[in-house]
């Protein structure tokens, strides 16, 4: 019988949210640890660790211990998921709740194995994944039980999961190193080349939101960017514009969606129909650049639509896998999905 402390937790690149049963999404954290290089020391975790990118002596570094649905550090992801963890259920030795975690098809099955070992020592009594782009379906609430195909694209920082559904599987499947870390990148590149102008991962994010598209902007807006300049080493104001993002993101968002292509051209012919009929669901924090949807749409020509809160869809896939186990089993149950240490 699931218990009320019970947790799903979205392991993303960029943001770890934990739901716990009967509460809803109780924690929304970057995944970022500040590390101490010359000690090793962990310093801090999440939001505390995220304030210091950028703005850290030489000795500090505030890293993310994932990157492009891979874990490049397995130590700092077990500190943080046990800082996370207590932070939600507390540090009781009797608690001992279960856990749904949701992982990217691109980890691996050591990898998979990894990561129960850390849940069992951050006091679950059990833990059970979920791919990423099941549980963003079910998040949505997508019906993918019948022999039906639904696609679903679940666009995180550092990758993206791009998955055709049916019969409650996965039938065709990719994970690619590309989401909302490659559009920073790619902004960071362009001002670099045209302006000689070096901005940090967070200026270039806030340029994304503020003025990035998918799709050529109808208004021309723009904003003052200040950074480095690469000639002088001096501090430097530069207007930038939509169109000039644009520009940036023109090359990543046509790798996205060769991606998209290249799945879609792998599916049956049967579920490829389905698909042009009912059109795919984007999920996932990267999906919400302007214009997306659209350009997707303009060549692909497929409808598409995003998700009315897609940077919540795969947390809350989880927790409905906590909410009715009996009802999911399916998809946590076989051992493909399912590992837990007794």
């Amino acid at each position: 019988m699931a218990q009320v402390n019970d947790i799903g937790i979205d392991l993303g690149t960029s943001q770890v949210l934990i739901f716990q049963r009967g509460r809803g999404i109780v924690l929304r954290e970057p995944a970022v640890v500040a590390v101490d290089r010359d000690s090793s020391k962990i310093l801090a975790v999440g939001n505390e660790a995220y304030r210091l990118i950028g703005r850290t002596p030489g000795n500090v570094q505030a890293v993310r211990p994932l990157r492009h649905g891979n874990i490049l550090d397995l130590t700092l992801t077990q500190h943080m998921l046990h800082d996370f963890t207590a932070q939600v259920i507390g540090r009781h030795l009797f608690a001992r709740p279960r856990a749904v975690m949701s992982v990217p098809t691109a980890v691996s099955e050591t990898e998979k194995r990894q990561l129960m070992n850390i849940m069992f020592d951050a006091g679950m009594r059990k833990t059970q994944l979920l791919d990423r782009p099941i549980a963003a379906a079910l998040g949505v609430g997508l019906h993918f039980s019948e022999a039906y195909g639904s696609m679903i694209i679940d666009m995180g920082a550092g990758a993206t999961d791009i998955a055709v559904l049916s019969m409650g599987d996965i039938a065709v499947a990719n994970c690619i190193p590309l989401g909302g870390d490659s559009f920073d990148d790619a902004i960071i590149r362009y001002l670099r080349k045209k302006h000689n102008l070096l901005i940090g991962e967070r200026t270039a994010e806030e340029i994304k939101i503020s003025l990035g598209t998918a799709i050529p902007p109808s208004d021309r807006i723009e904003m003052e960017v200040t950074g480095r300049n690469l000639l002088s080493g001096l501090p430097k104001t530069q207007n930038i514009n939509s169109q000039e993002i644009f520009e940036a993101l023109k090359d990543a968002v046509n790798d996205m969606i060769e991606a998209i292509q290249s799945v879609i051209e792998r599916t049956p012919p049967q579920l490829a129909s389905d698909i042009f009929d009912e059109g795919i669901v984007l999920t996932g924090g990267a999906s919400q650049l302007a214009g997306l949807a659209d350009a997707i749409y303009q060549i692909l020509g497929i409808a598409c639509g995003v998700a009315d809160d897609p940077q919540t869809c795969v947390v809350a896939g989880c927790g409905k896998a906590l909410e009715d186990p009996q009802g999911m089993k399916d998809y946590l149950g076989d051992g493909r999905h399912y590992w837990s240490r007794r």
